[in-house]
C-alpha cells in the first residue's frame, strides 16, 4: 500500500521529552497503543489508555529488564507482511496483532560512556531489544513506519495531523533510512568502545558548501569541536578541511618539540616549514622556503602566536591559521580579516588513528604513518655529524608529509627545496633543487630525505653535485649498493631507516 493508515503503535522510549503531543495525536486518531515499563506509565499518566507489551508476550519483563520485547508476539506484529497470505494466516493462528508504527529509541550508551568509566554501567546501556525492533520495523517499511530519533517526534506529529493519520510509502522509507542510520551509529559507538583503535567516522554530519570543486556536493562526518575551537572566519570548506588535516598531522610530529615550528600547507603538501627558538623567526624561515606557494595556504604552528608573529603573518593572504593558543593582541591583529579562519587546536586525543579511502566499490583502511622509525643505519662513507643528524631527522619527518614521489632538502632545520607528486624520484629531486635555486638557497652542506629507496645511484650523484652532504632513505632496493658505494667513494653520509613513507 502506498498510504498506510496508522491504527496501532508500539512505543518504548528512553527519552520522553516532546513525546506527549505525539501520543495525544495518536490517541485522538484512535490508534491502539502498546508500551512497556516507564513509557507505559508516562502514557497512562496522560490519561491515555495503553496496552502492556506483556499482553502480547505472556511474559513479564525479566532478568532485570534485559528481556522485555524479544518475543514472536512482538516481532511477528512488526515483521509480518500484510500482502503475504501465509504471514497473515500465521499471525491469526498465534493471535499476533499487526503493528503499524514503532516508536523506539536506544539506551544512552554514548552519554553513559561520557559520564563514567565503570564497565558494568556502560555494558548495561548496550541496548538489545531496541535496535532489534528498529531494524525489524525499518526492514518492513512497506507495511509500517518506524521512528528512532527523538528529534523527529514533532515531525511525525505534523505528518499525522496533516494527512489524517496516514503516512505515504516514501515517508515510511525515509523514516526507515533514518532508523538504520541511528542503529549504525549506535553500533559504531559500541564497536569503538570494545575496539579502541577504530574511531567512528560516520556521525555528526555537517553539510559543506561544495566538494573539491563547486559542481561536487559534499559533507563532513565527525565532530570538529573535539579537534579545535574556531575563533574567526567563514565556515571551513572541503578543501580547507583536507589541508587542515594535513597541517594537524604535521603539528603532531612537532607538538612536543622545544623548538618553535611553523609550517605552510598547500594542497596537502608542506611547501614551507622551519624550526627556530622563536616563533617569529620560524615563520620568517618557513615563508622564505617558498613564498610563492604560501599564498592562500593553510598555516600551522606549535606555540602560542604572539603579536610580533601575528603582524608578520598579517602581511600575506592565507586561508587558515592553526595554533595551540593566541595572545589577545595577536587575535586582534589577525581578526582584521573577517573571513580569515583562525583555529585554536585542542589536545589531540580525538584524532583518527586510522585513515579511510574509498576505492572502487569499497573502502581502504590503514593505520596512520606515525613515522617513528627505530632503525638508524649509517652506511655511507662517514658517520653523519651531529648537525647532520638533526637535519636528517627533520628532513625525514617533512618528507613524510609530501606526496610521493617525494624529496625534501633541508638546511638548518628549514625546508629549502622539495619535490613532490612526481612520477619518478629523480624528477622529484630535480624539482627540489630548482625550487632551492629559485629562492637563492645555497645547498652546500644541506641534507636530503627520500620517502622511498633509491632504485639507482643517480639521485645521490645529482644531490652530491648540488652540494648535498648527507642522505636519509628507507633502503630496500636490490641496487642499494650502488648508492652506498657512491657515498662511500665520495665521503658522503647516508642513513637507512628501513621505513618507507609513500603518500598518495
Amino acid at each position: 500500500m502506498s498510504n498506510k493508515k496508522i491504527q496501532s503503535a508500539l512505543i518504548s522510549v528512553f527519552y520522553k521529552d516532546g513525546l506527549a503531543p505525539l501520543v495525544e495525536t495518536l490517541h485522538q486518531q484512535g490508534v491502539k497503543i502498546y508500551s512497556t515499563g516507564g513509557t507505559q506509565k508516562f502514557i497512562e499518566d496522560l490519561n491515555i489508555p495503553c496496552i502492556p507489551v506483556e499482553s502480547l508476550t505472556s511474559y513479564p519483563a525479566i532478568l532485570g529488564g534485559r528481556v522485555k520485547t524479544l518475543h514472536p508476539g512482538v516481532f511477528g506484529g512488526i515483521l509480518g507482511r500484510r500482502n503475504n497470505e501465509q504471514d497473515i494466516k500465521e499471525m491469526r493462528q498465534y493471535n499476533i496483532p499487526e503493528i503499524d508504527l514503532v516508536i523506539v529509541d536506544l539506551y544512552p550508551f554514548e552519554e553513559t560512556l561520557a559520564q563514567t568509566d565503570e564497565e558494568q554501567l556502560i555494558i548495561e546501556k548496550i541496548d538489545i531489544g531496541g535496535p532489534s525492533m528498529i531494524r525489524a520495523a525499518a526492514k518492513n517499511f512497506a507495511d509500517l513506519a518506524v521512528l528512532a530519533d527523538k528529534n523527529d517526534y514533532a515531525v511525525l506529529k505534523e505528518l499525522l495531523d496533516n494527512q489524517e493519520g496516514a503516512l505515504s510509502l516514501e515517508q515510511r522509507k525515509s523514516f526507515a533510512a533514518k532508523a538504520f542510520e541511528v542503529v549504525m551509529n549506535y553500533d559504531i559507538a559500541i564497536n569503538n568502545y570494545f575496539n579502541q583503535s577504530i574511531i567512528q567516522p560516520l556521525k555528526h554530519k555537517q553539510s559543506l558548501r561544495y566538494g573539491e570543486n563547486p559542481h561536487q556536493s559534499a559533507a563532513f562526518y565527525g565532530n570538529l569541536d573535539e579537534v579545535f575551537t574556531q575563533l574567526n572566519g567563514k565556515e571551513l570548506s572541503y578543501n580547507n578541511l583536507v589541508d587542515v588535516d594535513a597541517a594537524v598531522q604535521l603539528h603532531a610530529d612537532f607538538s612536543d618539540s622545544n623548538d618553535a615550528m611553523f609550517g605552510i600547507i598547500k594542497h596537502t603538501n608542506v611547501c614551507g616549514v622551519a624550526a627556530r627558538a622563536a616563533l617569529h623567526d620560524a615563520w620568517k624561515a618557513a615563508l622564505s622556503g617558498d613564498p610563492e606557494s604560501a599564498f592562500g595556504g593553510v598555516l600551522v604552528c606549535n606555540k602560542e602566536v604572539d603579536a610580533a608573529t601575528a603582524n608578520a603573518i598579517n602581511e600575506i593572504f592565507f586561508e587558515v591559521l592553526i595554533a595551540p593558543a593566541y595572545s589577545e593582541e595577536a587575535l586582534t591583529i589577525l581578526k582584521s580579516k573577517k573571513n580569515r579562519i583562525l583555529l585554536a587546536l585542542k589536545e589531540q586525543t580525538s584524532l583518527l588513528k586510522t585513515s579511510f579511502k574509498s576505492v572502487l566499490n569499497g573502502t581502504l583502511v590503514q593505520d596512520l604513518d606515525k613515522g617513528n622509525f627505530e632503525k638508524w643505519e649509517e652506511v655511507g662513507g662517514r658517520p653523519a655529524t651531529e648537525e647532520e643528524k638533526q637535519a636528517l631527522t627533520f628532513a625525514n619527518i617533512i618528507c613524510k608529509h609530501l606526496k610521493s614521489n617525494a624529496i625534501a632538502l633541508v638546511k638548518d632545520k628549514q625546508l629549502v627545496g622539495k619535490g613532490c607528486g612526481q612520477t619518478s624520484r629523480v624528477d622529484a629531486l630535480r624539482h627540489a633543487i630548482e625550487k632551492a635555486k629559485q629562492f637563492n638557497f645555497d645547498l652546500n652542506g644541506a641534507v636530503l630525505a627520500s620517502d622511498a629507496f633509491f632504485p639507482f645511484n643517480d639521485c645521490v650523484q645529482i644531490g652530491h653535485e648540488a652540494g648535498i652532504t648527507a642522505f636519509i632513505q628507507p633502503g630496500g632496493s636490490i641496487r642499494d649498493k650502488d648508492s652506498i658505494e657512491y657515498c662511500q667513494a665520495n665521503n658522503l653520509a647516508m642513513v637507512m631507516t628501513g621505513q618507507r613513507h609513500f603518500k598518495h
